[in-house]
């Protein structure tokens, strides 16, 4: 697609672009698989956070000046106990990994190779910061999900093809509100890892 600029931000420029990812996740994490509700006081404590992390990268897909989908990455270091958990649990290092946060990108722009940039970019941030592995997790819904939309196709073909796979009980459980629910609800999160220094 012509005229797609994707460009890594750090340190300030990510501060200026939290109010485009809000927008984002709020929007693209509406759809299934999440099925998001999304809540503009949850994002805005969120991405504070994440964006004070250091070594964070956001990287952002910009049609002219609209940004059009955007992804994160941060050492595993700095995220929540919950997502470090099933790692420390396992005796596993979460010094050398980094965390992959959210990928969205608005429908009409998909199909054009930015999936691969966004993926391109983090790894390129989580190398130069010293990691030599990347996850990230992604929810599991049954197959007879009744929000499954006819034909739905999951990404696994694309993530297995950029060299990551799931590792077999690494899952957590995250919490959010989907739309019809009064509340949050916990949810299990499958994650995936790519480790570049094994032979």
């Amino acid at each position: 697609m012509s005229g797609i600029v994707v460009r890594a931000l750090t340190g300030a420029e990510i501060a200026a672009a939290l109010d485009d990812l809000a927008a984002l996740r709020i929007t693209v994490f509406a759809a299934f698989p999440y099925l998001y509700d999304g809540d503009a006081a949850y994002e805005a404590e969120y991405l504070t956070d994440y964006a004070q992390a250091k070594d964070a990268v956001l990287v952002a897909a910009f049609d002219g000046a609209r940004v059009v989908g955007a992804a994160t990455a941060a050492p595993m270091g700095h995220q929540k106990a919950a997502f470090r958990a099933p790692f420390e649990a396992r005796g596993l290092d979460t010094d050398r990994l980094f965390y992959f946060g959210e990928s969205v990108l608005l429908p009409e722009y998909r199909g054009y190779g930015i999936g691969h940039a966004f993926f391109d970019h983090r790894e390129a941030q989580a190398r130069a910061c010293g990691a030599d592995a990347a996850c990230f997790a992604a929810v599991i819904r049954p197959a007879d999900h009744p929000a499954r939309p006819a034909g739905y196709t999951p990404l696994d073909a694309f993530w297995t093809k950029r060299g990551y796979a799931p590792v077999p009980g690494l899952v957590t459980q995250l919490a959010w509100k989907e739309h019809g629910q009064a509340e949050e609800s916990g949810k299990p999160m499958q994650y995936w890892l790519r480790d570049w220094s094994a032979p």
